[in-house]
């Protein structure tokens, strides 16, 4: 994540699918940002729909009118302004800039593990998602990705996990099965569900990823149903089988 971002497009679906995967504040989150500096990249300049309230705002009408007033109006591009606010309750942050550096990245990690102990959910935010064969751990830009080594330890610590992940050029359903089985290998979680958000904005590149604990599986279930009221077509999910 990066604070240019703040506001985006698809930043909206991302903290509502968060409201509606907490129940509304049921179950205590923990939001790990993996924050990044900020770059001369162009990638949060999607904010129009903040311009279109009659295709947008009946979504989640608290959460737009939010983003609304500190983006559109206020220009503000910062996590710290919904860290202040109410619209992600029962919920905590972590903010530290992460490193590429092996040992703070680790120190960095460690840090997290204990600043989430008693979360129920834990929400990744990584620039690109999941770690890629090009740019093993330490390297340069490594920075931008959350690493299986990391999945399983929060998995392992008792949380469910909630993973931003960015498709490759390759056939999605092929990638999607793919990173089913890694998790469960890496993790051995017996509920594995994504979301995928739909049309509009290009924003069909994004995919999340929840491991459910079995003690939250049920709470998952029925949020699913409510993700599918609220968003209908616009925002997908699945549990896939594993093998």
């Amino acid at each position: 994540m990066k604070n240019q971002y703040f506001g985006d497009i698809n930043d909206y679906k991302k903290y509502s699918l968060l409201r509606l995967l907490s129940g509304w504040g049921q179950i205590k989150t923990a939001v790990c940002w993996v924050l990044t500096r900020d770059d001369d990249g162009n990638d949060g300049n999607r904010v129009k729909y903040l311009q279109q309230p009659d295709k947008w705002r009946d979504y989640d009408p608290i959460l737009y009118e939010y983003l609304k007033e500190n983006v559109l109006r206020r220009g503000i591009r910062d996590v710290k302004i919904l860290e202040n606010s109410d619209i992600l309750t029962n919920c905590r942050f972590y903010s530290e800039i992460v490193d590429d550096d092996i040992k703070l990245r680790e120190e960095y990690f460690n840090r997290f593990l204990e600043f989430a102990k008693g979360a129920d959910l834990v929400f990744f935010d990584p620039d690109n998602g999941l770690e890629v064969k090009s740019i093993s751990f330490g390297k340069k830009n490594s920075s931008k990705y959350l690493y299986w080594t990391e999945v399983k330890a929060a998995y392992q610590a008792g949380h469910s996990i909630l993973i931003y992940q960015h498709f490759p050029r390759m056939q999605r359903e092929a990638y999607i099965n793919n990173l089913v089985q890694q998790f469960k290998a890496i993790t051995e979680a017996k509920h594995i569900f994504y979301y995928k958000t739909l049309f509009y904005y290009k924003t069909r590149h994004v995919v999340f990823f929840l491991l459910a604990q079995p003690m939250h599986e049920n709470l998952f279930v029925e949020s699913n149903e409510n993700i599918l009221n609220v968003w209908g077509k616009i925002i997908s999910y699945r549990e896939l089988p594993l093998r």
